[in-house]
């Protein structure tokens, strides 16, 4: 395995097979040059990108022991989820973390104005975010706030396989924020984040947001739909002004049986 180009100390583009990959590892390009052999056992990844030029770009511009915090949170995540993510992460995540640790060493912090929802909805990808600020404020020194976390949980879910993009996935979850800020003004409650009922809530948000844009249609028949819609009336008249938020300020038109379950899930938290 040759190389042909050096990106910097830890990444390479090699000719493999006759194929060109970047190869990453710690030290892998130390004291080498063009068409010097690559020793296997320094390659920690070895991967194809169709952004090759991009990455390529991007290690030019931002510090090397970047690089390796981002790959090794890659490869934590990969690991922790059990999956191959997206070869766009190595760019999305690489570059988003140097320029949020640039930020952070210049005492900015930007506010993610959808914390609560990502800690629900994607509760691993946000773990692994934790990890990964604790990573890096050890090795650097520099102290991340929470919200990179949740920034960091976006990017690992949007690259995971079938997930949706980052735009489209910023769109559901702030919609789900805002049909769960409207079901708090009319009942007029706080909700815990901690509470079980209002995590599953979220989620059941979560799916019919994307059974919608999958045209999928849940099931209920009319005699449990009508049950319920008698039983909860308060609670199915909210799911009502929910169904109406979302049709007007986003084209998404939730069926009577969708807001049957919605309401069973306000219903408990009503209740509470």
């Amino acid at each position: 395995m040759k190389i042909k180009k050096i990106l910097n100390n830890n990444a390479v583009v090699v000719s493999d097979n006759n194929e060109e990959k970047i190869a990453i590892g710690a030290g892998i390009a130390f004291q080498k040059k063009k068409n010097d052999i690559i020793n296997p056992e320094k390659i920690e990844k070895l991967f194809v990108m169709k952004e090759k030029e991009k990455f390529q770009q991007l290690l030019l511009q931002i510090p090397a022991d970047h690089l390796a915090l981002s790959e090794e949170i890659i490869t934590y995540a990969e690991e922790s989820l059990g999956v191959k993510l997206n070869e766009h992460i190595h760019i999305g995540l690489t570059d988003h973390l140097s320029f949020a640790i640039e930020r952070a060493n210049d005492g900015i912090h930007i506010k993610n104005k959808l914390l609560n929802e990502i800690k629900i909805l994607y509760k691993k990808e946000f773990a692994i975010g934790l990890w990964a600020i604790k990573l890096i404020e050890k090795r650097t020194n520099t102290k991340m706030p929470v919200d990179e976390a949740a920034y960091i949980a976006l990017h690992i879910h949007t690259s995971k396989p079938q997930a949706d993009n980052m735009k489209q996935t910023l769109r559901q979850t702030a919609i789900i924020g805002e049909m769960i800020q409207t079901i708090k003004e009319h009942l007029n409650i706080t909700l815990d984040e901690d509470d079980l009922s209002y995590q599953r809530l979220m989620t059941h948000l979560r799916f019919a947001l994307s059974r919608q844009s999958n045209d999928e249609q849940p099931i209920m028949d009319e005699e449990m739909l009508t049950m319920i819609k008698n039983k909860f009336p308060a609670a199915f008249r909210c799911a009502q002004k929910v169904a109406k938020h979302v049709a007007l300020d986003h084209q998404i038109h939730l069926p009577e049986q969708e807001l049957g379950y919605i309401t069973i899930h306000i219903e408990r938290l009503r209740s509470r």
